[in-house]
């Protein structure tokens, strides 16, 4: 099999070279810039070389007559002079020419001349994985994602056929001009063989080698999943679990599947790496069961931009509510510094996926106060849960604390936040945000010094959320009991106190009024999750300071433009221009009105 060859690969072009001394005068002929196929006399231009194999090199090749380019391998004859080297040609052609799938690279043609043998597939524009992982170090989870979907399509596609890849690998991923992955390179793929028959030759790159294949028990479906298990890990830590250094001791980690899986892994990666990296094949997931992991949940881009070849993409599209977000940030926390730790952190924590990975465990994240009433005897619980804000100098360096966090979130977009935001009062308001912001926090009132009158009247605040944005987008309920619903495209959805009257804002801002039980087509699926939002919120979550709800279905309403979380605080800022801080450890808040 293949890898014995790749480690003969020295001796047997130094035996090359020597057959041809001994035929020719000179070594390998130049293989010519026009290149003709005797059966069809299709004639092809020989272009620059994309890569080198075991015993090919490949170029770029246009097709003359149709001008359509491809990449080609090309196979000098004295390279695969010997019976052996030849049907191993053969079958890599026979294998891949069956092939047809849109995440495998494409096979179209194969011909021969005197001097070589051609494989005509398809051309990526991008290279391989191989080059992008160079480049970048190391790939964000939403990449990752992106990239893993296409390879499991690709390699669910092999297996149905009943072909091992075997030789899974980042440079063995090429990606097209549509960043689109294709897996290719057939040289070591064989025909799956039940267990009694498998060859027990070892093949594959030393890398990423199973220990089943080591131990001599031959290649299965589960080898390629391991192998797999190899190549997530490597994109997202830029080093391979089983360095390569020193052989006798790689190979002694993979038989006994040891390797370190470092605490700057969110756990879902973790935990499906670990599973594809099982010792024993059969506790390996199936293809099936890696694109239903939780680490899947977490966001995946439909697309990614080319500039990912080389750089760090930023998923957040700007706005202007954002822009403001960012000087309110730097306003409040001060200076340069945090401002370009801001825009860092904020580009490598895209969507985090570490919420979405709570977030699908019961969303037990929202207001962790309902966790601390829970454990108190019922008689405690007093309509205490109305505090806006609980005084005192340990919640106010927490509360500090929590906004210095909301920097490290991500934020929800919304393009009706333009009309409310013009750029050029951004650095004054940011300023005065911060002004207030923090006048706030340093004179927060006692709770029962609001009068319950006095608030129902002047405004209405959140008092539950939660963050679905993985999904649908964030909800969240106000005091007044409305339950409101930013949905990730930008628009937004109100149920009334009353639970019958919708509002609706589409991205520009004009409002419609219809009933939840007879929305337009268009809105119905739009009204089920606002509903299943409402009804989430009132079935598992603690109020955090209602009031008595009053509907008035003429009242201007408030609703959501953007917001912007973290781990422990969460900041939302509302169409009449009141900004809400809360923070997600103590369920507190602080609100102001900014414009």
């Amino acid at each position: 099999c293949g890898g014995d060859s790749r480690r003969k690969k020295a001796a047997e072009s130094s035996e090359s070279h020597h057959h041809h001394h001994h035929h020719h005068s000179h070594s390998a002929p130049e293989i010519s810039r026009i290149i003709t196929d005797p059966t069809t006399g299709r004639r092809y231009c020989r272009g620059k070389v994309l890569g080198k194999g075991g015993f090919a090199k490949c170029y770029e090749m246009t097709d003359l007559t149709t001008n359509k380019v491809y990449a080609a391998k090309i196979i000098p004859h004295s390279r695969v002079a010997k019976p052996h080297q030849r049907e191993k040609i053969d079958k890599e052609i026979e294998l891949h020419r069956m092939l047809n799938h849109r995440h495998i690279v494409q096979f179209f043609h194969y011909f021969e001349d005197k001097e070589n043998i051609y494989i005509l597939l398809e051309y990526c524009s991008r290279r391989s994985m191989a080059h992008i992982l160079k480049a970048r170090k190391v790939l964000t989870a939403p990449e990752v994602r992106y990239y893993l979907r296409q390879i499991v399509s690709g390699l669910k596609y092999l297996h149905e056929q009943e072909i091992l890849h075997r030789d899974l690998k980042l440079g063995n991923f090429f990606i097209n001009d549509a960043m689109e992955l294709k897996v290719g390179d057939f040289g070591l793929a064989a025909r799956l063989e039940p267990l009694e028959h498998r060859r027990r030759t070892i093949c594959g790159t030393p890398n990423y080698l199973s220990p089943e294949v080591l131990n001599k028990q031959g290649h299965g479906c589960e080898s390629d999943i391991w192998a797999l298990g190899c190549v997530m890990y490597t994109m997202l830590l830029g080093r391979p679990p089983f360095e390569t250094t020193n052989l006798k001791e790689t190979y002694r980690c993979i038989r006994e599947a040891k390797y370190s899986l470092p605490s700057s892994l969110l756990p879902p990666a973790k935990h499906l790496i670990a599973s594809m990296l099982s010792k024993n094949p059969e506790d390996r997931p199936s293809l099936d069961d890696i694109v239903r992991h939780d680490f899947f949940l977490g966001f995946t881009p439909d697309r990614l931009p080319p500039s990912c070849c080389h750089t760090i993409p930023d998923f957040n599209l700007s706005s202007p509510a954002k822009n403001f977000f960012k000087k309110a940030a730097a306003a409040l926390f001060g200076g340069k510094k945090e401002k370009a730790r801001y825009l860092d952190t904020h580009n490598r924590l895209v969507k985090e996926d570490e919420e979405i990975y709570k977030l699908r465990h019961d969303l037990k994240k929202t207001s962790i106060t309902q966790q601390a009433l829970k454990h108190r005897p019922e008689e405690e619980i007093q309509p205490s849960s109305t505090t806006v804000a609980k005084p005192s100098v340990l919640a106010e360096t927490k509360q500090i604390d929590a906004i210095r966090m909301i920097v490290r979130g991500t934020l929800g977009s919304c393009s009706s936040s333009s009309e409310c935001l013009e750029d050029s009062t951004m650095g004054s308001v940011a300023d005065t945000v911060a002004r207030v912001l923090r006048g706030c926090l340093q004179n927060m009132p006692e709770s029962d010094h609001i009068p319950k009158e006095q608030l129902a009247v002047s405004f209405q605040w959140v008092t539950k959320w939660v963050d679905y944005s993985n999904k649908y987008g964030f909800g969240y309920q106000l005091s007044d009991h409305t339950v409101g619903v930013l949905f990730n495209n930008g628009a937004h959805m109100s149920l009334l106190p009353d639970k019958k009257t919708v509002h609706y804002y589409a991205e520009l801002g004009q409002c419609s009024v219809f009933s939840a039980t007879d929305a337009p087509e268009q809105f119905i699926s739009q009204v089920t999750v606002l509903k299943y939002f409402s009804h989430y919120m009132e079935e598992n979550l603690m109020d955090g300071g209602d009031l008595p709800s009053v509907t008035d279905v003429r009242r201007p309403r408030l609703y959501l433009l953007q917001w912007l979380k973290s781990d422990k605080a969460l900041m939302m800022l509302f169409n009449d221009g009141t900004f809400q801080v809360g923070g997600i450890t103590k369920f507190s808040l602080s609100l102001l009105k900014i414009l």
